[in-house]
């Protein structure tokens, strides 16, 4: 088994995509004409977005929106050596701060924001 991708269910997925490249200066490999799916450059693991409504129709049932209420239990997690320049930069493209950069225990420098369309992504040197 090999981990293959992770999409994210959002409104828009163009205004996903062009926060990602703002934010974090991800590239983007494609954006389906309908507009209803779309992926970055992430390297061998996809990082994906699809509208809600594409969502529905998979699970066949609703879901609790990441963009509702706290943050969900789960997140992406963005590595690079300058954790305060990228978290400069992605609440300059309209990220909520949540966790500003800090030194953990282990050595690791990480930091915790909020897309606008709710995503919650860590920022954290490689380990």
């Amino acid at each position: 088994m090999n981990f293959a991708y992770t999409i994210v269910y959002v409104e828009d997925v163009g205004a996903s995509l062009d926060f990602f490249e703002q934010a974090f200066g991800l590239k983007r490999r494609f954006l389906h004409e309908s507009g209803a799916y779309g992926e970055l450059e992430t390297g061998a693991t996809t990082l994906s977005f699809a509208r809600h409504d594409i969502a529905r129709g998979n699970l066949g049932q609703e879901y609790r929106k990441a963009a509702e209420g706290a943050p969900l239990g789960m997140e992406v997690g963005l590595s690079t050596p300058d954790v305060p320049a990228a978290y400069a930069r992605a609440l300059g493209a309209g990220a909520q701060g949540l966790t500003p950069p800090m030194t953990k225990p282990w050595g690791q420098v990480v930091a915790y924001v909020r897309c606008p369309d709710g995503t919650l992504v860590e920022i954290c040197t490689p380990i």
